[in-house]
């Protein structure tokens, strides 16, 4: 499970592996999400905008994806309520009812690590965790979902085309943009958005479609993305986290010693994790420099420029995110 600074749905298949491959479980993912009934305090049902979809889960593995929600007010937020449609929905809209469905669940996330240079470090990524937990703990117990452990990605960095020194020399840029989060970046910069699906990217690197994008070492080593770009700026603009959850239901029908055995072993599992996370962030830049590419830590200026737009990206945060934002930010800010 991945948190950032937006709203996602996240969709979790509790049955057996699914044997497809991972561009049928994207299909799938994106249906279930689409087919959602995503419920009100009344009995209206509404429509969202939906963005990016994520699957996380591998092939024979169980469904793992989530789809950003890109519009949401806060009052609609705050008396939202998501579950899988009936199999008559999905008859209504034409689509197939996948016999998994039943056994899916999908809950709503507000996310905060995601916002730009808010948390910007391994450290800083840990503490915000702490902050978040309480809440994420809240809102997953409220969906039948029990958080086990969660686990930072590699912190997402600037790669470019040419040599980046300011804010000033993104301007016109041609910046992949494949997330609302992205997107905004790019406009505040001055960057020419460009939206490309990743099993483009290497196409669009190539043609010059793009110069420049915001990802993790780790994602530029298996994208080999020092084949077509020369600088890496460590900017750590942000750590998204994976999370792993379980059925409340199920566990709760554990007995105690089983139930602590399993946050025993979760608990180990996220120590081990961060620590994981941290070597393969070293691995992975280590590895872009050994196959040419310049990987440096940002200068001043282009600190400073980018502290600027996190603190823009924040502040349209909290507009949006209300009470419920505004503790979240105000706990981790005390710790």
């Amino acid at each position: 499970m991945v948190f950032t600074g937006r709203h996602a749905v996240r969709l979790c298949g509790l049955g057996d592996a699914l044997n497809k491959s991972k561009q049928q479980l994207g299909r799938f993912a994106l249906t279930g999400a689409a087919l959602a009934a995503l419920t009100f305090g009344s009995a209206d049902s509404w429509a969202l905008g939906l963005g990016r979809l994520t699957v996380q889960s591998s092939l024979g593995e169980t469904l793992r994806a989530e789809v950003d929600i890109t519009s949401l007010t806060p009052e609609e937020a705050a008396n939202l309520k998501i579950r899988i449609a009936s199999p008559e929905a999905y008859r209504a809209a034409g689509v197939d009812y996948n016999s998994v469905l039943p056994t899916t669940q999908a809950a709503l996330l507000r996310r905060a690590d995601g916002l730009p240079f808010l948390a910007d470090s391994y450290d800083e990524g840990m503490k915000l965790y702490k902050a978040q937990k309480p809440l994420m703990e809240k809102k997953l117990a409220e969906q039948g979902m029990v958080l086990l452990y969660s686990v930072a990605w590699p912190p997402q960095g600037i790669y470019s085309k040419k040599a980046i020194n300011s804010a000033a020399d993104l301007k016109g840029i041609k910046w992949r943009s494949y997330s609302p989060s992205t997107a905004r970046i790019a406009e505040l910069v001055g960057a020419q958005p460009v939206t490309v699906q990743a099993a483009e990217f290497t196409q669009a690197l190539a043609t010059g479609v793009v110069e420049s994008t915001m990802t993790s070492g780790a994602t530029g080593v298996d994208s080999k993305l020092y084949e077509h770009l020369k600088y890496y700026y460590d900017v750590q603009a942000w750590l998204p986290k994976n999370a792993v959850i379980a059925n409340k239901k199920a566990f709760d029908a554990l007995d105690k010693a089983s139930q602590d055995a399993v946050m025993k072993a979760a608990a180990d599992a996220e120590t081990r994790g961060w620590t994981e996370s941290r070597k393969v962030n070293e691995t992975t830049l280590a590895t872009l420099k050994a196959n040419g590419m310049t990987v440096t830590p940002p200068s001043a200026q282009l600190k400073a420029d980018m502290k600027k737009v996190g603190d823009t990206m924040l502040k349209e945060w909290l507009d949006k995110s209300g009470a419920e934002g505004k503790g979240l930010v105000d706990a981790y800010n005390k710790k």
